[in-house]
């Protein structure tokens, strides 16, 4: 029996009840007739009403062009405008999130309590000496750690962490190992959440400008950038950020995914400028991009380069990189495939930017790569078609035995170096070889400097004497 409810049940029974049910009773017929017109409706479920059928409304004309766009899903979402009120939440739901994430992280503190908790429960292996822990030590450390850390620690103590870590005889991990692994978590953890701060439309992507930021960002904390003159910060940011986007945005989109950031090798790397400068040699200092040393030698290169200083290097200023040693046919397909035209359009117009210079220098720097091997694939092929023939070769090294001869060395045959060449890729097709080729070797970038630069050749000539000279003295 209909007790006379709400006007939200009214308003629900309208939609149901637009045709009366047949009933035995008469008043119920009329009752349901007079609420089915709307006029026993009040103001506001009238207001709910007219609202209901005007979302219906659109609701269907939305599904008419849906269906008549044919059967192709919506794809792209329109961001929300800067200011907007979705824009706003968006914001806030993101501040929320990331700093929910950050306040259940482990901090400095939090992993010393750790480190101590572990040195003081573990056992010492008799054979070896190792801080080691069974899975009830480790249970017992958890347990020590909550009370004086808190439940946050809690995620490191599960079952399957444990069984992650080497095992001996007995059952028992090393605690160094398991340590290490909270620790890097917790840095990978904190610099996702930095850099999902940085990112501003929030799309798991990273602009340069927000690469810069990041890494300007970082500098008070890296031990090996105190020295920076406040003058230099800028021109480094670039520098550094160049390098990750050109490890994690192969296809040159202006944007770098965080994930691929986070998993690279770039970031430790970068993340190696914590050490102190004392504890790092010379040699270790001119090997990381990221050094204050690394970042000034590319600038003064390019400085000592740019003859003209007009801030771009043409062919010929180029041609005097690495002494000299490159061959001509080399920068001339640079040229062609990673130097954007200038807006003359003319060929022999264009010169290389900065932007450019450092993709050069990363690639010649990083030839056995995948990214570098890609990038000077690029210039060897010619013809772009996609793979090496014997008359590329030829043409390829013809400069590099000019070069050879004019050194004073001893008489080169071109068809010799060309088969040592194909007996060290193996290519797949006998008779061309691609850049999976060249990549599944695991000597494509000795292959690519015997091509493009004399000395590259001269080294392979004479690796063998080389390595008698590295071995060390017994």
């Amino acid at each position: 029996m209909y007790s006379g409810s709400s006007d939200g049940e009214s308003h629900e029974s309208t939609t149901q009840w637009d045709t009366p049910p047949a009933s035995s009773k008469l008043w119920v017929r009329n009752l349901r007739r007079y609420i089915g017109s709307g006029a026993g409706l009040g103001s506001e479920a009238s207001l709910e009403l007219a609202t209901k059928k005007i979302l219906l409304d659109l609701f269907k004309e939305k599904q008419q062009k849906r269906a008549g766009a044919g059967a192709i899903p919506s794809f792209y979402k329109k961001k929300p405008e800067e200011g907007s009120i979705s824009h706003r939440v968006q914001r806030l739901a993101k501040y929320r999130f990331l700093k929910k994430q950050s306040d259940i992280l482990l901090n400095a503190d939090d992993l010393d309590a750790m480190w101590v908790c572990l040195r003081e429960n573990c056992v010492i292996d008799d054979s070896t000496g190792a801080e080691k822990m069974n899975y009830e030590d480790f249970c017992h450390i958890a347990s020590i750690c909550t009370e004086h850390i808190g439940q946050k620690c809690l995620r490191f103590f599960c079952p399957s962490n444990f069984m992650k870590f080497e095992k001996d005889e007995s059952g028992r991990i090393a605690i160094l190992p398991f340590y290490l692994y909270v620790m890097r978590t917790v840095s990978l953890t904190q610099a996702r959440i930095d850099m999902s701060e940085i990112d501003e439309d929030s799309d798991g992507f990273l602009q340069p400008h927000e690469m810069e930021a990041y890494i300007n960002g970082l500098i008070p904390n890296l031990a090996q950038l105190h020295d920076m003159p406040a003058a230099f910060v800028q021109m480094y940011c670039r520098i550094a950020a160049h390098k990750f986007f050109f490890f994690c945005d192969p296809n040159r989109r202006g944007k770098a995914c965080i994930k691929k950031v986070l998993l690279s090798n770039c970031l430790q790397e970068l993340m190696e400028l914590h050490q102190e400068s004392e504890e790092v040699t010379d040699t270790e200092h001119a090997e990381n991009w990221f050094s204050l040393t690394s970042a000034q030698r590319i600038c003064d290169m390019f400085l000592a380069l740019d003859k003209d200083m007009n801030g771009t290097l043409s062919k010929q200023e180029l041609k005097e990189y690495a002494e000299g040693t490159l061959t001509e046919i080399f920068i001339e397909r640079v040229f062609d495939e990673h130097v954007r035209r200038g807006k003359t359009g003319a060929g022999n117009n264009r010169e290389m930017d900065f932007e450019s210079f450092l993709d050069f220098v990363l690639a010649l720097e990083n030839k056995d790569t995948p990214e570098g091997l890609t990038y000077l694939f690029r210039c060897l092929d010619l013809n772009g078609r996609g793979f090496l023939t014997t008359a590329d070769i030829h043409s390829l090294f013809r400069d590099v035995h000019h070069k050879w001869t004019e050194g004073g060395n001893y008489e080169l045959c071109i068809e010799d170096v060309r088969d040592e060449i194909w007996d060290m890729v193996k290519p797949v097709d006998p008779l061309r070889i691609t850049l999976a080729d060249l990549l599944a070797c695991k000597q494509g970038g000795t292959v690519t400097s015997m091509l493009i630069d004399v000395r590259g050749f001269w080294a392979h000539d004479n690796r063998e004497n080389l390595l008698q000279e590295e071995e060390p003295e017994l």
